[in-house]
């Protein structure tokens, strides 16, 4: 087969081993665009989910990990970080052919965890995408436009590439034993982002303004912020009494927070000073701050 026909058919027949949220709504992606002419999924469930996905003939679902599709371009495990080397064990077990690349969609795990079938001969990586996935329908359009950690070698590579393309997406190449410092950048990014602005919202509360008021003033001041991160970059981003030296005010905020308030504010502080300083502030209110956000408990 020639190289540019082998080219367009890399997703011709994907298999995808996981029908949790990343797995379905990857599938309906890739589905929906066109971007694959069958689908087999495969999960624990007896039967398949009820998910669009399925209501169409060009996909399948399987309820066991017991065989392997015939004609598969490619394998996709999307299955909870903690499975990922049983399935890979499992998998091998199967011996598919050492032609077909194996990727995993984990943010935390690399390539390692797929031991067993490197050493069967196939050509293994991951593709992670950086979205919040909580729904396996709506999750689809998440996908859409996002950028993707990706990593590995060879016909896996290119698997993980043409999903990205297929998506619309921007790849991040993850040089070998980053995977563990990029998830971790991502869950600052999201998770963490998600668990300061509950703190922000209960704060608001304390104030006398209700959370339906609240919380999509306090959404709109983050995105915001974010905003300002893509276009300037954190320095020329960071507003706030930090940057201006406000030692008063700083004062202010850790007099009213409460005992398990206060460290998480004075962390992210010395963080914001950090770049306060990287921006100019005045040296002697930086050593002020410094003072203030280091010693209180």
């Amino acid at each position: 087969m020639p190289e540019q026909e082998n080219d367009r058919n890399s997703l011709r027949h994907l298999w995808i081993i996981g029908a949790g949220r990343t797995g379905l709504a990857l599938g309906l992606r890739l589905h929906r665009d066109g971007a694959v002419d069958r689908l087999t999924v495969t999960g624990r469930r007896p039967a398949a989910p009820d998910h669009p996905l399925f209501g169409d003939p060009g996909a399948e679902y399987r309820p066991a990990l017991d065989g392997v599709p015939e004609g598969i371009s490619g394998i996709v495990i999307a299955v909870p970080d903690g499975a990922i080397a049983e399935v890979a064990d499992r998998l091998a077990s199967l011996h598919p052919s050492p032609e077909l690349p194996v990727v995993h969609t984990s943010g935390s795990r690399s390539t390692d965890v797929l031991a067993p079938l490197a050493a069967l001969g196939h050509a293994v990586g991951s593709v992670h995408p950086l979205a919040a996935i909580s729904d396996p329908v709506d999750g689809a359009d998440r996908l859409v436009g996002v950028s993707w950690g990706v990593e590995g070698d060879g016909a896996a590579l290119d698997l993980a590439e043409r999903i990205v393309a297929a998506c619309e997406g921007r790849s991040l190449r993850i040089a070998p034993g980053g995977k563990p410092a990029y998830h971790a950048a991502a869950v600052f990014a999201s998770n963490y982002a998600v668990a300061l602005l509950s703190v922000a919202e209960g704060l608001m509360e304390q104030a006398g303004v209700h959370a339906r008021d609240a919380r999509p003033a306090l959404t709109a001041l983050a995105a915001g912020a974010v905003e300002n991160v893509e276009a300037r970059g954190p320095v020329a981003a960071l507003t706030g009494p930090i940057l201006r030296g406000d030692v008063e005010t700083v004062a202010l905020h850790l007099e009213r927070l409460s005992a398990a308030e206060r460290p998480l504010y004075c962390l992210l502080g010395r963080e914001a000073l950090r770049l306060a300083r990287l921006a100019g502030i005045d040296p002697a209110a930086a050593a002020r701050l410094a003072d203030l956000l280091g010693g209180a408990e």
